[in-house]
């Protein structure tokens, strides 16, 4: 396991990987021009530094870098996906409440199949899960919820029916994590489904509502554990039932 690096605002990041420094100088200077930068980090000149005090993450398949903050107000950032609610409808689209300091809007279009004639009438109060597609200083955010590169939801629409409720951004980020130890141990547990923002939103929906509680009890409780801890918390929760 890669060992944990903690960073301040004003710390210098190496975005360079060891692989890169073995290759040919002209492949390690493409390597290097692909790097994507997330959340909690700029690039000033030639030097990428920490705005935010977190932990530092890289993504070696896609060579993204990002610092994971328990921050307390979301701060939209392209290509992450968000649950949202419904709070106006407008001639183009929606506007949805992700918890950042402004509304994302949300064509009409940006769904799965949807076209001028054929697209969803969603009514204000609706949850929907979507993915951020623009996001800078000068413009609202904008979400979609389909893949525009695939064409295809992947997941991404109208939550309907279930719970949703709302948790911290570290545990959101977590639970992002395909391996996450009480997601994983719920689900050896019990069906579910669930859909996790990283703007610190959580949709659970299960077979009935005593499970639906279940779960979503057990993921706020997993804030502070360690996954040992989360498959003992989750057997008790269990057990109860």
């Amino acid at each position: 396991m890669a060992d944990i690096k903690i960073v301040l605002p004003g710390d210098i990041i190496d975005t360079h990987r060891k692989e890169d420094t073995e290759q040919p100088e002209s492949n390690a200077e493409d390597s290097a021009s692909v790097i994507r930068l997330g959340p909690g980090l700029l690039q000033a000149s030639e030097a990428v530094s920490a705005v935010t005090a977190g932990v530092l993450h890289s993504n070696s398949e896609t060579n993204r870098w990002w610092v994971a903050g328990n921050k307390r107000r979301y701060v939209a950032a392209v290509g992450e996906p968000v649950v949202g609610v419904v709070v106006a409808r407008h001639g183009e689209g929606y506007r949805v409440d992700i918890g950042s300091a402004h509304d994302a809007l949300l064509p009409h279009l940006a769904f799965e199949g949807a076209t001028k004639r054929n697209k969803p009438n969603l009514a204000v109060g609706t949850v929907v899960y979507g993915r951020v597609v623009v996001a800078n200083s000068v413009m609202d955010p904008e979400i979609e919820c389909y893949n525009s590169n695939t064409g295809k939801s992947e997941g991404y629409g109208e939550l309907s029916e279930g719970f949703m409720f709302k948790c911290s951004l570290g545990l959101a980020r977590r639970l992002i994590d395909t391996k996450a130890p009480v997601l994983a141990a719920l689900g050896n547990g019990v069906p579910f489904e669930v859909a996790v923002g990283v703007n610190g939103r959580v949709w659970v929906n299960a077979e009935n509502v005593e499970t639906t509680i279940l779960v979503a009890n057990a993921i706020r409780n997993s804030e502070y554990l360690d996954a040992k801890q989360c498959r003992q918390m989750v057997k008790e929760l269990l057990e109860k039932q």
